[in-house]
């Protein structure tokens, strides 16, 4: 099969024929349709995430059709099709996994990873950790859900019942979690890089009342914030404009440092909190949410062969999400 091998940081995505994968005890083979670009293979080619399996096929936001079951893995039939997200293995016995707080597993296994991904024709995954992709969403306007829109939907969550709810960064995440906010009768509050008109009209379209850059203070306090870009210096910026007992939520696998900042941006019971992974409870509440909104997802689509140019665009950035189409079958 073919497949878009990362074997060192620095290194360009390299084309390769890797073996047909066959399934285990409990796992799904996948004819790959597609698979999303998501920052955290950034963050992995990058080496900001520095314990990836070597030589890796990346990719966690995976659409495809299961064509093959290992014994045990009776969950989907052969011709579903499926999405495979982030979090691809738990133990199922630690004390997180028994108290459904599995996202925090010492043990966990990561999809495009620890264990190989979607950017290929073909991949293995465990069918427990699969969800069955909503009717009506074609193979590359679904693939973001399966990860900008599951940790956006676990972020919003942990927001609380905020009425005001500002959004740091406005890529593939926080473009999904705006629809869902202003359907859930929220107030979004946009904030871009300083000057990107661009992505403050497209946040406007998508509903949000108000956008503007960054380093801006919005029009009224917020009652929670979720940074969904990997700056540091945005965790201050997002205290300062979030009132008392507001919660700001960093929703990224990682980030730079946060710079130190006077107390006073904490107190009065503002709370700031982390989102890992997520649970399959999030991943099948969001994947029965979606088409009710129902949401709509902007996609700025590559083939499979063009995996570095996709990564590229999305580091210099982008309205929307950044999706590899494997093969470009419809839905």
């Amino acid at each position: 099969m073919r497949a878009m091998l990362f074997t060192e940081v620095g290194a360009p995505l390299r084309e390769a024929e890797l073996a047909e994968p066959h399934p285990g005890p409990g796992q799904v083979r996948l004819h790959v349709h597609a698979c999303g670009v998501c920052r955290t293979d950034l963050h992995i080619v990058d080496g900001e995430l520095n314990e990836p399996k070597l030589p890796l096929v990346l990719g966690h936001q995976i659409v495809g059709t299961v064509v093959e079951r290992g014994p045990g893995a009776d969950r989907f039939e052969v011709g579903q099709r499926v999405g495979v997200p982030w979090v691809g293995w738990t133990c199922g016995e630690c004390a997180f996994c028994t108290t459904g707080r599995e996202n925090l597993c010492e043990r966990a296994r990561f999809t495009g990873y620890t264990i190989d991904g979607g950017y290929a024709e073909e991949t293995l995954a465990d069918a427990r950790f699969c969800f069955p992709v909503p009717d009506g969403y074609p193979n590359e306007q679904a693939a973001p859900l399966l990860c900008a829109g599951l940790i956006g939907y676990r972020a919003l969550k942990l927001a609380g019942d905020a009425e005001r709810i500002g959004m740091y960064g406005f890529g593939a995440a926080a473009h999904i979690i705006c629809q869902v906010a202003c359907w859930q009768g929220r107030r979004v509050f946009a904030f871009t890089r300083p000057g990107d008109e661009g992505t403050q009209s497209f946040a406007r379209s998508l509903g949000a009342e108000w956008a503007g850059d960054s380093t801006e203070l919005p029009p009224e306090p917020l009652d929670a914030a979720i940074i969904f870009a990997p700056a540091g210096e945005l965790v201050p910026a997002a205290l300062a404009a979030t009132g008392r007992g507001g919660t700001v939520v960093c929703a990224g696998i990682h980030m730079s440092d946060i710079p130190s900042f006077p107390y006073e941006l904490l107190w009065e019971e503002r709370v700031l909190r982390s989102v890992a992974n997520l649970t399959r409870a999030d991943g099948n509440e969001f994947i029965e949410l979606a088409p009710q909104v129902p949401i709509t997802t902007d996609v700025n689509v590559f083939e499979l062969r063009e995996a570095n140019e996709a990564l590229a665009r999305l580091r210099s950035g982008v309205n929307g999400a950044v999706v590899l189409s494997v093969d470009g079958a419809p839905s």
